[in-house]
């Protein structure tokens, strides 16, 4: 399910967006005609994790197609419209995703003032972008998995998308024995659907926990590494990712376990109160796979993220390599590695 046209891909005039509501039960795609679709699609669930950031790539080489006969000032500003559209359909935007979007965008609007085919140009601009972000996920995994013995349990949390595919695919291509423990991740089971699915398609043992076992199993040392990507890294060390992160966080930290973030340090968040966290209906939290489980009148909360201090993390583990969440600072002046 990491393949591109399994996540979000653009193909006769149309993005179709594995919805991963349903899946794996269900394996069905939302049809999106236009941009604004695409974005409510983000805004829905309809994917996660790193599932908008290609939805919304693939949106703005749909919308090049469509502007393709407008003019110039025209197709820009559809552009520009559609642009802001899918990277803010969600309050917790990380500005990385708003600056892969604007490099999109840029590609578009020089190939409008060349009079080149703006269609054409954006779908090949994007498919070097997914591309390249598959190489750097793989770096990733490569340096992670630097830091796991030759025997190693992972406990993780969400879906990191191909982060935790790569991080797997490595441990396999260097034979180290692993496996890997998830917790659910109510509402949407992200964990239980979605990361447990490409950890069996790979053939690595899963297990999949309620949401309150973790604490247990760390007490426990069952698991041997708490490993999750991140939806905003603050260059103070704050760790912004799905609700439940923190006390994982906690419970790693009172058993001596180590806690590896696998994500990039946002230079638009210096500080961790550049950061809105998400509040999503509370209806959803009281309902499981469209079942309610709570009585009629009953209240919810649906903080969608929480936020994890530095001193409850060992590393970010970059594409650049290894950083204290002290140091994040330096990340920006260093080369990639490998």
């Amino acid at each position: 399910m990491l393949k591109r046209e399994n996540v979000a891909w653009y193909q006769d005039g149309a993005v179709k967006i594995l919805d991963r509501r349903v899946y794996p039960s269900k394996v069905e795609f939302v049809v999106c005609k236009d941009y604004k679709e695409v974005a409510q699609a983000i805004a829905d669930m309809v994917t996660q994790s790193g599932g908008p950031w290609l939805a919304a790539q693939q949106a703005m080489v749909m919308t090049a197609y469509q502007v393709q006969d407008q003019s110039v000032d025209k197709a820009k500003t559809i552009l520009r419209e559609a642009a802001y559209a899918v990277t803010h359909a969600r309050p917790t935007t990380s500005e990385r995703m708003v600056a892969v979007v604007q490099k999109v965008l840029d590609n578009a609007e020089a190939a409008l003032e060349a009079k080149e085919a703006v269609g054409p140009s954006t779908e090949e601009f994007v498919l070097e972008q997914v591309e390249a972000t598959y190489q750097r996920a793989r770096i990733i995994g490569q340096n992670v998995v630097d830091l796991l013995p030759d025997k190693v349990t992972i406990l993780t949390q969400c879906f990191a998308e191909w982060l935790i595919g790569f991080t797997l695919l490595v441990c396999q291509e260097r034979r180290k024995n692993v496996s890997l423990i998830c917790p659910e991740t109510r509402p949407y089971l992200q964990g239980a659907r979605l990361t447990a699915s490409v950890a069996h398609d790979m053939g690595v043992p899963v297990t999949v926990v309620t949401d309150n076992m973790p604490g247990y199993l760390l007490s426990q040392r069952i698991p041997d590494v708490f490993i999750c990507a991140a939806d905003v890294v603050t260059l103070d060390g704050h760790v912004v990712n799905k609700i439940g992160t923190y006390q994982i966080a906690l419970a790693a930290h009172e058993n001596n376990i180590p806690f590896y973030v696998t994500s990039t340090p946002s230079a638009d968040n210096p500080t961790i109160d550049t950061v809105t966290i998400e509040e999503r209906n509370p209806e959803e939290v009281l309902h499981a796979m469209g079942v309610r489980t709570a009585m009629e009148g009953v209240k919810g909360y649906y903080p969608a993220f929480d936020i994890t201090p530095p001193k409850l993390v060992s590393a970010i583990v970059t594409e650049k390599g290894v950083f204290s969440p002290y140091d994040l600072k330096i990340y920006w002046g260093k080369k990639q590695t490998k």
